[in-house]
Parts: structure tokens; C-alpha cells; sequence
């Protein structure tokens, strides 16, 4: 991405998001999405990895299509309980604290991907699968959450 498309975006980001809590909300899942994509540099080209590379790669674009429905979330809350500091708005509590604990199960769920590389790697093919089951189910509570998020939003009004 070229320097002035990256200024674009900051500026349409900062004129969404504000500069307050919600756009670190989003930012910090956005984060926690980027640790869930990096467990999986490095195993993509290695054929003894495919399935367990499958399996995550699989789960880690669930979770992406969460960050436009993130964005969204905190668009519309930014527009309905403006913030530009470190202070919750009014009335907005239960929107912060859903996307907070989607942040942090995102992030749980990227932890959860790296010890089932952990395990692949110290070839424990056989707890491949649970690994990648431990994995889904931290993913089904990041969308959960992110449901939640929405449900508080439309809320606000």
C-alpha cells in the first residue's frame, strides 16, 4: 500500500472511528486478528503441515469477516456516543465491554492457534485434531462476542 493511500485510510479511520475508545476497540481486535495470521506464516509452504495449515487458515477467515462487522459495530457507536478520549460514553458500557472481551477471546484464539503449531511441530500428529478443536471453539466465542457487541450497538439507538 502506497504512502498516500495509507494516509486515506488513517484520515477516513480517525473521521469513523474517532480517536477515543472505539477506535482502539477496533484496533485491538484488528490486532488480535494479526497474531492469529502470523501463527500461520511460516507453515503455509510446508506440506507436512497441510491439514493442521487448512484447519487454521480456515478458522483465521471466519474471524476476518468479524473485522468489517467490528468496524461497523464501532462506526455506528462512534456516531451515536461520539468519544475521543479514554473515557466510556454514557450509555455505551455494555457495546465496550462486548467488543473488549471479543479483543481478548480473539487474542486467546491466536494462543490457542500457536500451541496447535506447538504441538504439530513436536509431532503430536495425534492431537492435531483437538488442537484444532480447542481453536474452533475460541473462534465460536470471538463471534459469539462480536454478536453480543452488535446486539448492545443496536441498543444505542
Amino acid at each position: 500500500m502506497g504512502l498516500f493511500a495509507r494516509l486515506r485510510g488513517a484520515h477516513r479511520d480517525t473521521k469513523e472511528l474517532g480517536l477515543g475508545v472505539w477506535r482502539r476497540a477496533h484496533d485491538r481486535f484488528e490486532r488480535g486478528l494479526d497474531r492469529f495470521h502470523q501463527v500461520l506464516e511460516g507453515i503455509e509452504d510446508d506440506p507436512q503441515y497441510n491439514e493442521l495449515y487448512n484447519g487454521l487458515a480456515s478458522i483465521a477467515n471466519r474471524l476476518a469477516d468479524e473485522l468489517d462487522e467490528v468496524r461497523r459495530i464501532c462506526v455506528r457507536a462512534q456516531a451515536a456516543r461520539p468519544s475521543e478520549g479514554t473515557d466510556i460514553p454514557p450509555g455505551a458500557s455494555a457495546v465496550h465491554r462486548a467488543l473488549s472481551k471479543a479483543a481478548n477471546d480473539l487474542a486467546q484464539a491466536a494462543q490457542a492457534a500457536a500451541m496447535a503449531r506447538l504441538d504439530a511441530e513436536s509431532h503430536a500428529a495425534a492431537d492435531l485434531q483437538t488442537g484444532l478443536d480447542s481453536v474452533r471453539r475460541r473462534a465460536d466465542v470471538v463471534v459469539e462476542g462480536v454478536a453480543s457487541a452488535r446486539a448492545a450497538a443496536d441498543a444505542l439507538g
